[in-house]
């Protein structure tokens, strides 16, 4: 397929997939459910940190942390007590325990009183072109307090070769502005040409078949040359086509 031939069909295929239609059965669904900035920031980022495996479990699993935290994340985060931990034993989502969850809502306080918020990590560590490194220092900062050493695979470093889909897909929400009501683009000091496609399996097969990714494991090498040729279609909002790639890999992947 030429270029610009390919162009127009990611085009036509993000424009079909970045619907409100998008947004029942994925974990954007969670911050959709507020409207207070710190709110959707954080329940967001719980939501993406789960957000692998089956989609239903995903939700439901989502859903309840935010029901344990009262449907006020940002007031939970900031105010809850060492017992109102307790309400969260039992919680588990794949090999994301109640110890691992109890320790997020502790990183994410120190992050809000003493980080100036998720945000500002992001803003402060950005470089002139990606955002890769400024996941890098959010994990340092994320896992400053004491902690089990378990926990840190739940947060994916750039730097040891992680593609960190679920970070990214996180900005991608937070970053974007979407005409069309899925992504929020309430972090508006940071630009959208800056962000990386979420690589995983379903993104990483269609990009390969398409031939603009031939890096055959899906990490962070192959989420930079992705980048590269995305941004040569749309420099100023290149993950747009995060929703063409996982839709054809996901709706229609037996018709490639």
């Amino acid at each position: 397929m030429k270029k610009a031939d390919l162009k127009e069909f990611l085009d036509f295929k993000t424009a079909q997939y970045n619907t409100t239609a998008f947004i029942a059965e994925d974990p954007v669904s969670i911050p959709h459910l507020f409207q207070k900035k710190e709110d959707i920031e954080i329940s967001g980022f719980l939501a993406a940190t789960i957000a692998w495996g089956n989609r239903k479990s995903i939700l439901k699993n989502a859903n309840q942390m935010m029901a344990l935290m009262d449907h006020s994340p940002h007031d939970f985060i900031l105010n809850h007590s060492d017992k109102d931990l307790d309400r969260f034993e039992g919680f588990v989502h794949r090999t994301f325990n109640a110890n691992d969850l109890k320790y997020f809502l502790k990183a994410l306080r120190n992050i809000y009183l003493h980080h100036g918020g998720l945000e500002d990590i992001f803003v402060k560590y950005q470089t002139e072109t990606h955002l890769q490194n400024a996941i890098h220092e959010l994990k340092k900062i994320f896992f400053e307090l004491a902690h089990q050493v378990r926990t840190e695979k739940h947060v994916s470093d750039p730097h040891k070769n992680s593609a960190a889909k679920r970070i990214n897909m996180y900005l991608r929400w937070m970053i974007r502005k979407d005409k069309h009501g899925v992504d929020f683009g309430i972090w508006e000091t940071i630009s959208a040409a800056k962000l990386s496609c979420p690589l995983d399996v379903h993104s990483g097969n269609i990009a390969r078949k398409l031939g603009i990714l031939h890096r055959k494991a899906n990490d962070a090498k192959a989420v930079k040359e992705l980048d590269w040729e995305l941004r040569k279609m749309d420099p100023l909002d290149p993950v747009k086509y995060d929703f063409a790639l996982f839709g054809l890999g996901v709706y229609e992947k037996d018709q490639f």
